[in-house]
């Protein structure tokens, strides 16, 4: 029998169950993947929590990111065929489409076909982190070549994709991250700087590095009282991302200083380009397919590389959980089926 995970309450980790459900056939452009492999993002736990941006309708499926074959097309679908190697990104409803288990249905449009150099695990890595991480950085931020980016708690999933979008071309990462446990790894993966924020301060540091320009892109995950520091650091006309709110703390916003520089501030959601029809968002279909074609073409020319954290099989669903709540993860945690 088949099995997926689903929750039927809200609540930690061990709400998760691994259950026999045998697949369904996929509906009008919807495809069904035989699942190999999935990767865990922070928003399944808040989903997880209920506290995501749209609550789950129980008993719920869950999960964004996946890989593996296509083994049955619904009506309409041409963008791909049956025995295709594909991997899933976020442009659909987790607790509808979720992909946790070995069998999944998602829309059609929902898909990459991955590069084959890559093993499923690899490709289970690529929707969340790299579709985030180019819309912010290139249809919001405009990064190029030469320019400077200060990205704030690196060491995330999405943090670390966003490292190696920015070296693939050609920029100048400052990365973060709160103690140096992390540090080298951070440089290991591409980080012309790194900064330990309990240590050193931030302003004064990005600015000594900049030789007092500051940087063209912030992209921040952490808001809070990260919020007050923003104008000091970003140049004039530059491009601020805010895509999470790790620190909740209530700050006074910048808002003149941040006027008088022209700055541009972004609170940003990949569903924002990719369409989240719950929450009344629209796909932007020009950009999604530049982002999936500038993503694939760094995937096969080797200038974009996934980072796996660690790997769990499928009956430790709640310990793979509970591994990305500790925060110990530098890149993506990855489950196999």
């Amino acid at each position: 029998m088949a099995k997926i995970v689903r929750f039927h309450q809200s609540g930690n980790a061990d709400v998760l169950r691994l259950e026999d459900v045998p697949p369904k056939e996929p509906g009008s452009a919807e495809v069904r993947i035989k699942v190999e492999a999935f990767a865990l993002n922070r928003a399944e736990v808040y989903f997880r929590e209920d506290q995501y941006i749209h609550p789950p309708s129980l008993p719920s499926r869950i999960g964004y990111d996946a890989a593996g074959v296509i083994d049955a097309v619904g009506e309409g679908v041409t963008n791909v065929a049956v025995g295709d190697r594909v991997a899933t990104y976020p442009a659909f409803n987790q607790g509808q489409y979720g992909v946790y288990g070995d069998w999944a249905i998602v829309p059609a449009h929902a898909v990459i076909k991955y590069p084959t150099h890559l093993a499923p695990e690899e490709a289970a890595t690529i929707g969340v982190q790299y579709m985030t991480g180019y819309f912010a950085l290139f249809e919001h931020g405009k990064l190029k070549q030469g320019d400077r980016i200060l990205i704030t708690a690196a060491s995330s999933s999405t943090g670390v994709a966003a490292i190696n979008l920015a070296k693939s071309v050609g920029a100048t990462v400052i990365a973060t991250t709160r103690t140096s446990a992390k540090k080298q790894q951070l440089k290991d993966l591409g980080a012309d700087h790194v900064i330990v924020t309990q240590k050193e301060d931030l302003v004064k540091t990005v600015l000594d590095i900049t030789k007092g320009a500051g940087v063209e892109v912030i992209y921040d995950p952490i808001a809070g009282r990260t919020i007050e520091t923003y104008a000091e650091m970003i140049v004039p006309t530059g491009v601020i991302v805010i895509y999470g709110v790790l620190d909740t703390t209530p700050v006074t916003f910048p808002i003149f200083p941040l006027l008088i520089k022209g700055a541009q501030i972004y609170p940003y959601k990949v569903f924002d380009f990719t369409g989240l029809p719950i929450v009344n968002l629209k796909v932007q279909p020009e950009a999604v397919e530049r982002a999936k074609t500038s993503i694939v073409e760094k995937l096969r020319d080797g200038s974009l590389k996934t980072v796996i954290a660690k790997q769990f099989p499928l009956e430790q669903i709640a310990d793979a959980h509970r591994f990305m709540e500790s925060n110990q993860q530098v890149g993506k945690i990855v489950v196999t089926t």
